[in-house]
């Protein structure tokens, strides 16, 4: 298929499978470079891994991180990130790029009030959805805006990504099966469209010898097994670049994101890549690659690092709180035989300093270890993934099957 011709500079090779689970190894090409799958994607929310430079990621070994459409867009404007020749230029950051819609960004602003009221409730919001987009207030400056899968897809062209999300109803939760077939069923028309104003501007900026940017539908259903399976197979069915599954970080439990994935991955085709929006827990991660996921993305580890948690090989709990007083004296690193620039060079009594006294350095350091710890973990389950070991790896984190 065309979706997959090398010439197109996108394509996606499974290059080893676990045989006693669904985890595999892949290769995504992209014009910016490849990204060796299972990867994490750090989340750079305003066009940043918050605290880090690009040179420190790339250091890091991040392959790809996420920048926000919906943030981009309002600050700094897409006229300043097009004068920089797109968002690799404007960041100086030389791998692949993912964007997102800004579906999910104008959810999270407030709870949505549908027109018509899907929930049979009236609950006043900066955002209102109908069939055409989703109308919005900035958080900024109140100013408003409206979002279409049309202009989504033609502003992540602009930005230059090298994988866009399509434009997406992000079911909240909890939700009614109704208000969920609802949500689904709209993110279904609004991929039809975003797919056809892919198409479009893909040929617009070939005529410009730009690199070809790719397209991932986007599955729903909240947490309904028919409508998930409903939903997988119609995106599976259509002609995307990838697949990503939305929806599974709004509020559900952990049994239910995982219960989400055993529903929607059996219907998804082997040779596309898989996405999965805003998840990102250490026991999350062995959860979700076994299922057969190839990419995911979440803010928790740089998150949490900002917070002063900090991720260790701890059996069922892999996080110490480094504000706390008990680290006050310890001149031991933050991990044992941990390689990051932060466990090599700084004390854990260093670290609790800076947090106490609030200097900047905090931050950079305790983020630089989390998203070390992050990639040093998926790194080693794609090496064990083609030996067959990724379970018995899973059992010695402290995670039984």
């Amino acid at each position: 298929m065309l979706w997959y011709n090398r010439t197109m500079g996108f394509s996606f090779t499974v290059t080893s499978r676990d045989p006693k689970t669904r985890a595999r190894c892949g290769v995504i090409s992209t014009p910016h470079g490849d990204i060796m799958t299972p990867a994490f994607v750090p989340v750079g929310t305003q066009a940043s891994v918050k605290s880090l430079s690009p040179l420190e990621l790339n250091t890091l070994g991040v392959q790809i991180f996420f920048v926000n459409t919906y943030h981009t867009y309002l600050r700094p404007g897409l006229a300043v990130i097009k004068k920089a020749g797109g968002l690799h230029g404007f960041m100086d950051w030389k791998k692949p790029l993912i964007t997102d819609s800004g579906g999910f960004q104008v959810f999270s602003l407030a709870r949505p009030k549908y027109t018509p009221a899907d929930r049979g409730e009236d609950v006043p919001s900066l955002v209102t959805i109908t069939e055409d987009g989703v109308e919005f207030r900035s958080h900024w400056d109140g100013s408003l805006h409206v979002f279409t899968a049309e202009s989504s897809m033609q502003w992540q062209w602009e930005l230059g990504s090298d994988i866009h999300i399509a434009f997406d109803d992000c079911t909240s939760y909890p939700a009614t099966r109704s208000a969920a077939e609802k949500s689904m069923e709209r993110t279904h028309r609004w991929l039809l469209r975003s797919i056809a104003a892919h198409v479009k501007l893909s040929k617009a900026y070939k005529s410009k010898s730009k690199p070809y940017q790719a397209l991932y539908g986007v599955v729903q259903g909240s947490v309904y097994k028919e409508l998930r399976e409903k939903s997988a197979q119609y995106v599976a069915g259509l002609q995307t670049d990838g697949i990503a599954i939305g929806g599974v970080s709004v509020g559900e439990s952990k049994k239910e994101m995982r219960s989400v994935l055993s529903w929607v991955l059996p219907h998804l085709p082997d040779n596309k890549p898989r996405h999965l929006l805003g998840v990102g827990e250490i026991d999350d991660i062995f959860a979700l690659i076994e299922s057969g996921m190839d990419t995911f993305d979440c803010v928790q580890p740089t998150r949490l690092a900002r917070m002063g948690r900090l991720l260790v090989r701890k059996a069922g709990h892999n996080e110490i709180d480094i504000t706390n007083k008990i680290w006050a004296m310890d001149m031991g690193p933050v991990e044992k035989n941990c390689s990051c620039y932060t466990c090599t060079h700084f004390t854990r009594a260093y670290i609790h300093h800076l947090f106490r006294v609030r200097e900047l350095l905090a931050y950079r350091l305790a983020t630089i270890h989390n998203i070390h710890f992050i990639h040093t973990l998926v790194s080693e389950i794609r090496d064990a993934i083609p030996k067959g070991k990724l379970v018995e790896m899973k059992k010695k984190w402290g995670y039984n099957r």
